[in-house]
């Protein structure tokens, strides 16, 4: 198993963060060690040794498709699972993997998250409503607005699509699959999988589409395991680019979903500019929502240091002392190298999204489902899609050594600084671990820390 060395962050003075990673008071059996102690995550057992890594894919989902019929025009098209589906065969990856058929959600799964008026608006299509109550849909179809877009087809706003015959058929079909796959890892019928569905999900809040996004997949799952599978405990990450706004919302309240989401923040000037650090979760779920949220525009662009350095310092201590019994990933990969400016502008490579997914891997059992979210550059896209699966796999493909020792930019400092200092107040995870040895075992991001 691939080790992580987990940094304690310790306070600089007066200008620095006060506080750092400690142990998570829920977990009083837990101890802090020495910033310089490597630490080999602990894993659950699973009951059944699943050995299959799954991959779930279904043709339906290319039908969504704007009536232009002009892709060019449309960042988030089908050719996007297209050619992920294409390089996995040619890598010869999906032989490796068991493929599982995809599914479409069912009304009430997508109820679980979604309103009822949402749900009967963008999940019936004129053939499937002969089936409903004709005069509760009439109503809720008069309320249905629609703009026109510039290429001539039609939107629910000037980004997401509308294929009156196919959106919502692809729509349920995406989060079906996400379902299935993570129906199966959680009963350990599966070890971990990869979900290439579209549309995405994660901005799909209960009552609005937005952002490509018309049902939360990822969200939907995590709540069919709570109810139908009795988990407790669920961790939802977010490396897409954007942030998850429509994840959020659904457990913003929630203890029992820790949702951890990095992405492009920049005051709250990126899209959809929700994701502040402040954004921690409300009532019983407040600490349990944890967002980087990278500032700084692209002067330099966040990379495989800030995202290595995110990890180490936040993500892996708070996930492991939330202690999971499933991680679910919405895996955009718009934050790789390659997507334009106005869609990410990052320069994360395919090597380090696979280090990021084996990290994930030593939580919860090894339960992991990666759910396909945004990303719009197709050879980026390809490229961090066979990366993520060949880790799943166990297919080493480590990240140099001048790579993992790195240190992070002055903007991914001072904003992972903040997100410490906000979580470190909640005291359900970070908690003060300034000791007198500190300084003797500092990792290169404490001193950086420390430093600033």
């Amino acid at each position: 198993m691939e080790t992580l060395a987990v940094p304690m962050l310790c306070g600089s003075g007066s200008g620095g963060v006060g506080s750092g990673l400690g142990v998570h008071r829920p977990l009083s059996r837990t101890q802090s060690s020495p910033a310089s102690t490597s630490l080999t995550l602990p894993e659950k057992t699973l009951s059944l040794a699943p050995q299959d890594t799954s991959l779930v894919y279904d043709s339906q989902m290319l039908k969504h498709q704007c009536t232009c019929g002009d892709n060019s025009s449309h960042p988030e098209h089908a050719g996007r699972i297209q050619s992920i589906w294409s390089r996995l065969q040619e890598r010869g990856l999906r032989g490796q993997c068991e493929s599982i058929r995809g599914r479409k959600a069912t009304l009430e799964e997508l109820q679980s998250v979604h309103t009822e008026r949402h749900v009967l608006l963008y999940g019936t299509n004129p053939l499937n409503r002969l089936k409903l109550d004709n005069r509760k849909l009439a109503g809720i179809l008069s309320q249905r607005m629609f703009v026109m877009l510039p290429c001539g087809g039609v939107g629910v706003d000037n980004d997401t699509i509308w294929n009156e015959s196919h959106t919502s058929t692809a729509s349920r079909m995406a989060a079906g699959s996400v379902v299935e796959l993570a129906f199966r890892v959680a009963k350990g019928e599966l070890k971990n999988g990869f979900a290439v569905v579209r549309p995405p999900g994660h901005h799909a809040e209960t009552s609005n589409p937005m952002g490509f996004c018309y049902f939360n997949s990822v969200a939907i799952a995590a709540k069919q395991l709570q109810h139908k599978l009795s988990v407790s405990k669920i961790l939802i990450v977010d490396w897409d680019v954007h942030h998850g706004n429509g994840t959020q919302e659904v457990f913003y309240s929630d203890p029992s979903i820790l949702y951890i989401s990095l992405h492009r923040y920049d005051d709250g000037n990126f899209f959809p500019g929700s994701g502040s650090p402040d954004e921690v979760g409300a009532l019983a779920g407040e600490g349990f929502n944890v967002n980087i949220a990278w500032t700084g525009g692209l002067d330099p662009p966040m990379g495989d240091a800030e995202y290595i350095a995110a990890f180490r310092s936040v993500v892996m201590p708070i996930a492991q002392e939330f202690s999971p019994d499933v991680v679910l990933v919405s895996a955009g990969f718009d934050a790789a190298e390659g997507n334009p400016a106005p869609l990410g502008g990052y320069k994360v490579s395919a090597k380090c999204f696979s280090f990021l997914t084996r990290q994930l891997m030593s939580l919860a059992g090894g339960r992991l489902v990666l759910a396909l979210e945004g990303g719009h550059d197709l050879t980026a896209i390809c490229d961090a899609s066979e990366a993520c699966v060949s880790a799943l796999l166990g297919i080493q493909d480590p990240l140099p050594e001048e790579v993992l020792l790195q240190k992070p930019n002055a903007n991914a400092v001072h904003s992972l600084q903040t997100v410490i200092q906000i979580q470190s107040e909640q005291q359900k995870y970070l908690q003060c671990c300034i000791s007198s040895h500190c300084n003797q075992h500092m990792s290169p991001l404490e001193m950086i820390l420390k430093s600033e």
